[in-house]
């Protein structure tokens, strides 16, 4: 398909002032008639960041100054996150569809081709479309992409998931069918995150109320971690850095450790101080160990 040009009238905001805060996204509307909000700024090659499960375009901010200094950056709200207006077209939605939109998206923006850092389920997004397009990503960043049936390659992975499943998935899945939606996210939250993360308190959690449906969306979907062959995975030709935080919840690292056997061409590495979040539990230790995996080699 003919891809579209990159957009003229879209300026770049310095990066040496930039207030992350006071970035205004712009819609696009896809050719399949989704909706995506992105903001952008830096110069150099494209960088697409892409957020997790109940988080939006703003879950970047402890990164912008960093990579907006070395990288054309886009920070994007996936298809039910704030302040997009997207229905439901089926209720098998995905990683493959995300990559998909991210997909179209790339072209409706002139991209033809960018670095992606996802953290969780926007992980699991950039692994998604690295397999679908590899041509189109340079490298790939996942932090700790909730691959579910990665679990299962293991004897203490199968236990982490059903542990999981039953303390955390179904009582959640049983409150959003109840239409108990803020509960649902709650529990959601905790066994992603953990009781000691702050996101489960305050104006942090209340921002992560304006994403609730888009982890009802993925909740309630017939196949919300959809298989990536570890074969595939294993022959993706672009460079790969997975990350993980050393005090994160067991499932997470079950799936991380079987996900690492699966890729042994990428770079791994656990990061201290840190549980499912890194990129907004350790900002500095992620934006260095990122940013030092991206610089060339001499």
């Amino acid at each position: 398909a003919k891809r579209a040009s990159r957009p003229r009238a879209e300026p770049r905001m310095p990066t040496a002032t930039l207030d992350f805060d006071a970035l205004t996204p712009r819609a696009w509307t896809l050719p399949s008639g989704v909706q995506l909000h992105t903001v952008r700024a830096g110069q150099g090659q494209p960088l697409i960041f892409i957020h997790g499960a109940m988080g939006d375009w703003r879950s970047w901010a402890p990164q912008w100054p960093a990579f907006t200094a070395r990288f054309d950056c886009i920070s994007y709200s996936r298809r039910y996150s704030h302040p997009n207006h997207n229905t439901m077209a089926s209720p098998d939605h995905s990683a493959l569809h995300e990559a998909q939109d991210l997909l179209d998206l790339m072209d409706a923006m002139g991209l033809a081709q960018a670095v992606l850092v996802g953290s969780s389920y926007g992980g699991f997004t950039a692994l998604a479309l690295a397999l679908q397009a590899p041509e189109r990503v340079t490298a790939v960043v996942a932090v700790e992409p909730p691959m579910m049936k990665y679990a299962a390659r293991s004897a203490s992975g199968q236990a982490a998931a059903l542990a999981f499943r039953e303390q955390v998935i179904e009582p959640a899945n049983a409150a959003f069918r109840r239409g108990e939606d803020t509960l649902a996210a709650q529990i959601m939250t905790g066994g992603i995150n953990g009781t000691r993360d702050a996101v489960n308190q305050g104006p942090a959690m209340a921002r992560r109320l304006q994403n609730l449906r888009a982890m009802k969306m993925l909740a309630l979907s017939s196949d919300e971690f959809p298989w990536l062959a570890p074969q595939a995975l294993a022959a993706l030709p672009m460079p790969v850095l997975l990350l993980a935080g050393q005090q994160t919840q067991p499932v997470h690292r079950a799936i991380f450790e079987n996900l690492c056997a699966a890729m042994p061409q990428a770079e791994h590495a656990w990061v201290e101080g840190s549980g499912h979040g890194v990129s907004r539990e350790q900002p500095e230790l992620f934006n260095q160990r990122v940013l030092s995996f991206l610089t060339p080699r001499p």
